[in-house]
């Protein structure tokens, strides 16, 4: 192996997740490092790894590449040829992307054609359902942050296609484990059932799909394709947004699944009813079956990802040290990931064992900017103090416009400079329910260009809470 890739793939491991290191960098296979002027050259062991890689990669290899090489680097993507018994990829004839994606000296084959055919022997199975096999029920932590979504999504995998569960739809925050879930559905699901048709397929990669098919006229077979799934897991549907076209392909084939008895799987940022720029008639459908919420996870629950996540890494993690980070890093998993990943680093840089004057060493400017953050109770607080009345007043039930102004002031601050959803925030203001936290938001929008007093109250609180 070359020292560049080596030390490419040293960077990778410290930027990505080890999942997203394993399923996207790991299998990559790099030569031409001996005659680099003439580019170096990425073999991919499959097209969809090719594909995520160049969209999503490349570019941050070629820049690792020139400043390894301290001159320019270009890498172009090639596809490994497959065989029985696996070479070196060295020995592999490659194709080159513009083969793979735009043939030109062949006739177009349409991305679908796959459908058409009564076998897919010659297919490896991540690229038949796209599931991540590491994420299962077995794996995930739980807690009451996700009991009720985990609780659910047992009963899909289980009985996927009933009516009670169908459709399923997960939302939360992000970051915190709505696509480990949705995966574990799909690898149960294989696991009891290995003749159904499952497939995992990202909002956006939907939504290329479509394009594809348009360009190459396939639409019929793209229609077949998704109607002949068992199960369909439907990941961050928030990006159909605008996508008009997008969005009535998808109404016809949740029609079409739903008919079928076949089970469909949606995950989402947000409450369906809050997806902006989402058709109606697809957003009542998503309440057709099962909602259930992902919440931020409850600092015991913290403590345990930390200890699994320090286990898989086979580290042992003091009681103290998973305390103080779960303390202090709140909001979702990645971010407890990431925290853990800087504190080993950092131990094994300076070669230090990992105590608690460790973990506040590495994490002091993270820490700190995360308690910089803008949070709800800084928010009500803040409001409470300019309009003069008591934060108990923001959560009780009094109607009056001393009260109920400020209370909708607040909650229009909570949505526009935090990440929580609209449930989240009405959950924060006494148990409210998100249509009222709705109505608040769209009042005061409305107001601040009518009401020139209320729109400065508004200025000086955002500036107030930005610093």
């Amino acid at each position: 192996m070359s020292s560049f890739w080596i030390s490419c793939l040293s960077q990778f491991e410290q930027e990505l997740p080890p999942q997203q290191f394993n399923t996207w960098i790991r299998p990559l296979r790099l030569e031409g490092e001996d005659d680099v002027n003439n580019g170096l050259r990425l073999y991919a062991p499959n097209g969809f790894i090719l594909k995520w890689v160049r969209e999503r990669y490349l570019t941050r290899i070629e820049e690792l590449g020139s400043a390894f090489f301290s001159s320019p680097v270009s890498v172009s993507m090639m596809l490994a040829e497959r065989s029985q018994n696996p070479a070196p990829l060295t020995k592999a004839a490659p194709t080159s992307v513009a083969s793979v994606s735009q043939p030109t000296t062949k006739p177009q084959v349409s991305p679908f054609a796959a459908v058409e055919r009564p076998l897919e022997r010659t297919r490896s199975d991540y690229e038949k359902t796209r599931l991540i096999p590491g994420f299962t029920f077995e794996n995930l932590i739980v807690g009451k942050a996700n009991d009720l979504a985990r609780a659910a999504s047992v009963q899909v995998a289980t009985n996927p296609g009933g009516a009670a569960y169908n459709p399923m739809f997960i939302y939360g925050g992000a970051g915190l484990g709505k696509t480990h879930l949705i995966h574990a559905i799909g690898n149960h699901i294989l696991e009891q059932n290995p003749g159904k048709v499952v497939r995992y397929v990202h909002a956006e990669d939907y939504y290329s799909d479509v394009v594809r098919a348009y360009q190459t006229k396939s639409f019929d077979a793209f229609k077949r394709y998704y109607r002949s799934l068992d199960v369909l897991l439907l990941d961050d549907v928030q990006f159909f947004n605008g996508k008009n076209r997008t969005q009535e392909e998808f109404f016809f084939v949740f029609n079409a699944l739903i008919e079928s008895k076949k089970q469909i799987v949606i995950s989402c940022d947000t409450y369906p009813k809050d997806i902006s720029g989402l058709e109606d008639r697809l957003i009542t459908r998503f309440d057709w079956g099962l909602t259930v919420q992902i919440e931020p996870p409850e600092i015991e629950m913290r403590v345990a990802i930390l200890k699994k996540k320090a286990e898989a890494e086979s580290v042992a993690l003091d009681d103290e040290v998973a305390f103080y980070i779960a303390k202090h890093l709140r909001s979702n998993v990645r971010e407890l990931e990431g925290a853990l990943k800087k504190v080993l680093a950092y131990a094994s840089f300076h070669g230090r064992k990992i105590d608690l004057d460790l973990a506040k060493e590495s994490l002091k400017d993270l820490i700190g900017a995360v308690n910089r953050q803008i949070t709800v109770e800084n928010i009500q607080k803040t409001v409470a103090d300019y309009f003069k009345i008591k934060v108990a007043d923001l959560y009780s039930k009094k109607r009056t416009r001393q009260i109920a102004r400020p209370r909708q002031v607040a909650m229009w601050l909570a949505k526009n400079l935090t990440s929580q959803s609209y449930p989240s925030i009405g959950e924060a203001f006494g148990g409210r329910d998100h249509t009222t936290v709705l109505h608040a938001v769209r009042t005061i929008e409305s107001l601040r260009t009518k009401d020139n007093e209320l729109n400065h109250d508004v200025h000086v609180l955002l500036q107030v809470l930005k610093g």
